[in-house]
């Protein structure tokens, strides 16, 4: 092993469920001299990308059985991902059981939140909830002394490049591993808040656990105050929202930009029609809807120009070129929008330091976090309504339009 850490990859262990650039990946390794196990349609895919393959059950000595429920779950598989072979004791070991170690696990797992999203009964959620795989990652991932762990087809890359220059390094070993666990510690949140509110629902209709898998997503320019850091983080299992939002223009978001724009961008979806929303420091500096857009704009500008001078503005629908005009003529931090006419994105763009965000479609949660003090409150959004034969926020449904007119000011619009 060279002063790096980096390890020569001779053996790899290949068993996904998305064989996406599977063929490629097996076909590379080969190339480089590496022998390839696996398992089940894995080892298939494998074979007809004409790679040699060992079968995992040819390691084993035992067949895969329960209908693939069992397939790795043996210690020819796991001394040969746990063995650390900087400890001569472990190498010796092996070499008494003819266990040959792993230099190389590729896994995915099983699709469970997919499963989950298409609505499948709970013995199809059940059967997706994967075992062999994550049991195979963190063990891999815990010996990343020795094992290189690969998680996602996105990292198929580095291992070309590790077959390339010698093995993976030590610090590549372990960033993959880092990942691995985080990838195995999002997928088992996901079956235990599934199974906390379908296995064992509350009477309530709130789980009694929930949790949150967060991805960091971009460092910001700076947190509340210019000498406080900040980062921003999505959740990968959400309907996309603020946090994905791409920016085609402007210098770095900053913490402030975020909090802003979110409050202005759900003030503008509490409307159906054209609706814009200026937002500084948290606080409404005009909300308004019209018929158009850019009158839209003019209205809430309207409520408080002064306010909204270095505002946020947020849109519930195309930024039309006529309003592109309008507030590139007034100091703007942020701009967000569903999508901008053609030619709107150039007219903002030359306010060189206005950000300008393209937000996915907004997609309403179906409850709200706010962080307490070592934990979390949490409620359904404001506009849902409750039937009065319920109290279980699942069986809550949006509100009609036709209840803002009956329930709010005259002519149908609630003031912030």
């Amino acid at each position: 092993m060279r002063s790096d850490g980096r390890r020569p990859i001779r053996r790899a262990l290949l068993s996904v469920y998305d064989k996406t650039g599977l063929p490629e990946l097996a076909q590379a390794l080969h190339a480089a001299g590496v022998e390839v196990v696996s398992t089940g349609t894995t080892a298939k895919a494998v074979e007809a990308a004409g790679v040699p393959v060992t079968r995992v059950e040819d390691v084993t000595g035992f067949p895969e059985t329960l209908d693939g429920r069992v397939k790795t779950l043996h210690p020819a598989i796991h001394a040969g991902l746990l063995a650390d072979l900087r400890l001569p004791a472990h190498a010796a070991q092996l070499e008494e059981l003819g266990v040959r170690p792993f230099d190389l696990l590729v896994s995915n797992l099983y699709p469970f939140h997919e499963t989950v999203a298409s609505g499948a009964g709970v013995d199809e959620c059940v059967e997706q909830i994967d075992i062999g795989g994550p049991a195979m990652v963190r063990a891999a991932a815990k010996n990343h002394a020795s094992v290189a762990v690969v998680t996602s087809v996105e990292a198929y890359p580095l291992v070309l490049n590790a077959l390339g220059g010698d093995g993976f390094t030590l610090a590549e070993r372990r960033a993959l591993a880092a990942r691995a666990f985080a990838d195995i510690a999002e997928y088992d949140l996901a079956v235990a808040q599934w199974c906390s509110s379908t296995l064992d629902p509350s009477p309530d209709g709130w789980p009694a656990f929930a949790g949150l898998a967060l991805r960091r997503s971009n460092v910001l320019r700076y947190g509340e105050n210019p000498h406080q850091q900040a980062a921003l983080y999505a959740n990968p299992d959400s309907p996309p929202g603020l946090a994905q939002a791409e920016q085609v223009h402007g210098k770095e978001m900053s913490y402030n930009n975020y909090v802003d724009a979110e409050a202005a961008w759900r003030a503008a979806h509490d409307f159906t029609e054209p609706a814009v929303a200026i937002i500084k420091h948290a606080n409404p500096c005009g909300i308004a809807v019209a018929g158009d857009v850019a009158d839209a704009h003019r209205k809430a500008h309207a409520c408080d120009p002064v306010s909204a001078f270095g505002g946020v503005i947020a849109v519930n629908t195309e930024v039309s070129v006529e309003m592109a005009k309008q507030v590139a003529d007034i100091f703007t931090e942020v701009i967000v929008a569903p999508s901008y006419e053609e030619g709107a994105v150039e007219v903002l763009s030359a306010k060189k330091n206005l950000r300008i965000l393209l937000a996915p479609p907004f997609q309403p949660l179906p409850a709200e976090w706010r962080p307490v003090g070592a934990g979390c409150s949490s409620s359904c959004p404001t506009a849902s309504t409750r039937p009065a034969t319920t109290r279980r926020p699942g069986a809550w449904s949006p509100v009609r339009p036709a209840f803002w007119t009956t329930s709010c000011s005259p002519g149908g619009r609630c003031a912030r």
